[in-house]
C-alpha cells in the first residue's frame, strides 16, 4: 500500500489489536443461549457478589469456553507463522502440511491406550505434530522440491492420519468423548479440568517464540548470511520446527483439528506490520486469540438454538483464503 509504514504502524496495530481481543473476550462472556449482564461480568471479575445463576454459567460454561478459544487461537497462529518462515512457504501452516492431523492421530492413541491421564493428551499430541513436522522438514530439504510438492505432501499425510483417526474411532467408538467434534475442531465440551496441562505448553511455548523471533528475522536474510553471522541453520530450523509443534499440539489436544488459524492470522498480520518476526509473533499471538474468540462466538449465535462447531466455520473461512494463496503464488512464479 503506498505511503503505508509499516514500521510506524505496528505499535498502532498492537493497541488494536489488544483492544479487539479485550472486546470479543467480553463479548464471549456476556453472549450465549442464556445472557450475562455486563455488570454481573465486571461484579463476578472483580470479586464482587454475583447471583448464582449467573455466576455458574461465567465459570463453568463461559470461563472453559474462552480460555480454550484464547490459548487455541493464540497457539496455532504463533504456530504458523513459524512455519511459514521455517519452511520459508506463505502456504504452510499447521493443518496444512498435517501438523495437526498428525497431533490428532496421537492422542486418539492416547487416549485409547490410557483414558485416565489427563497429562498425556498433550504430550502424545506434541509427539505427533513432532513426528509429522520432521516429515516434512526432511521433504522440504530435496533441491528440487518446490513450495506447492510440500503443501501436497502435506495434503497426503493429512489424509493418511485422518484415515487413522478414523479407524480408530470405529474400532474403538469410545476412545474420545466427542469425537465428531474432535475430527473438526470445536470447544462446546471443553473443561477446566482439560486445560491445565496444554495451557502450560501453550503459555512456555509464546515466551520462548516470543524469545527467539529475532532468530527468524535472521534465517530470512538466506542460509549464507545467517551462517556468516554464527548461526547453525540446520539445528534452528529443527529447533522452530519443534517449537511450532508444541504450540500446535497442545492446541490440538483440547481444541481438536482446528484449521486456517495458523494460515490465515499471520498473512494477516504481515500486511499490515510487515515481516518483522518481532511484531508478526505477537500480534499473531494477539489476533489469533480474538480471531478465535469471535468465530467461536458466531457458532454459538449464528445458528441459535443449533451450535455447530467452531472448525465448521473456520473451513468456510479457510478453505477461499487457502485457494486464493495458491493462485496468488502460482502468478508469482513462486512454486
Amino acid at each position: 500500500m503506498a505511503g503505508f509504514n509499516r514500521d510506524k504502524a505496528a505499535p498502532v496495530i498492537a493497541v488494536v489489536s489488544v483492544s479487539l481481543l479485550v472486546m470479543a473476550t467480553a463479548a464471549a462472556f456476556l453472549v450465549g443461549s442464556s445472557s450475562v449482564s455486563l455488570g454481573e461480568l465486571v461484579a463476578w471479575a472483580t470479586g464482587g457478589d454475583v447471583a448464582a445463576s449467573a455466576k455458574s454459567i461465567l465459570v463453568n460454561v463461559r470461563l472453559p469456553r474462552v480460555l480454550a478459544a484464547l490459548l487455541a487461537g493464540s497457539a496455532l497462529a504463533v504456530a504458523g507463522a513459524i512455519i511459514q518462515a521455517v519452511l520459508d512457504n506463505p502456504m504452510a501452516s499447521p493443518n496444512i502440511i498435517g501438523i495437526n492431523s498428525g497431533a490428532g492421530l496421537f492422542v486418539l492413541i492416547a487416549a485409547s491406550v490410557f483414558p485416565s491421564a489427563l497429562w498425556l493428551p498433550p504430550l502424545a499430541a506434541f509427539g505427533g505434530a513432532l513426528v509429522t513436522a520432521l516429515i516434512i522438514f526432511g521433504i522440504s530439504l530435496g533441491a528440487s522440491t518446490s513450495r506447492l510438492t510440500v503443501v501436497l505432501a502435506g495434503i497426503a499425510i493429512t489424509s493418511v492420519f485422518g484415515a487413522g483417526m478414523n479407524t480408530i474411532l470405529i474400532v474403538n467408538p469410545d476412545a474420545y468423548i466427542g469425537s465428531s467434534s474432535f475430527l473438526v475442531g470445536g470447544l462446546a465440551g471443553v473443561l477446566l479440568d482439560d486445560l491445565w496441562w496444554p495451557a502450560l505448553y501453550v503459555v512456555g511455548g509464546l515466551a520462548v517464540a516470543l524469545l527467539v523471533a529475532g532468530k527468524l528475522n535472521i534465517m530470512a536474510l538466506g542460509d549464507e548470511t545467517a551462517h556468516a553471522l554464527g548461526m547453525n541453520v540446520g539445528a534452528t530450523r529443527l529447533a522452530m520446527l519443534g517449537l511450532a509443534a508444541v504450540l500446535a499440539g497442545a492446541a490440538v489436544s483440547f481444541a481438536g483439528l482446528l484449521g486456517f488459524v495458523g494460515l490465515i492470522i499471520p498473512h494477516l498480520v504481515r500486511f499490515f506490520v510487515g515481516h518483522d518476526n518481532r511484531w508478526v509473533l505477537p500480534l499473531s499471538a494477539v489476533t489469533g486469540a480474538a480471531f478465535v474468540v469471535v468465530c467461536d462466538l458466531l457458532s454459538r449465535v449464528l445458528f441459535a438454538p443449533y451450535e455447530v462447531p467452531v472448525g465448521i466455520l473456520m473451513s468456510f473461512l479457510g478453505g477461499p483464503f487457502f485457494i486464493y494463496l495458491i493462485l496468488k503464488n502460482r502468478r508469482r512464479g513462486l512454486d
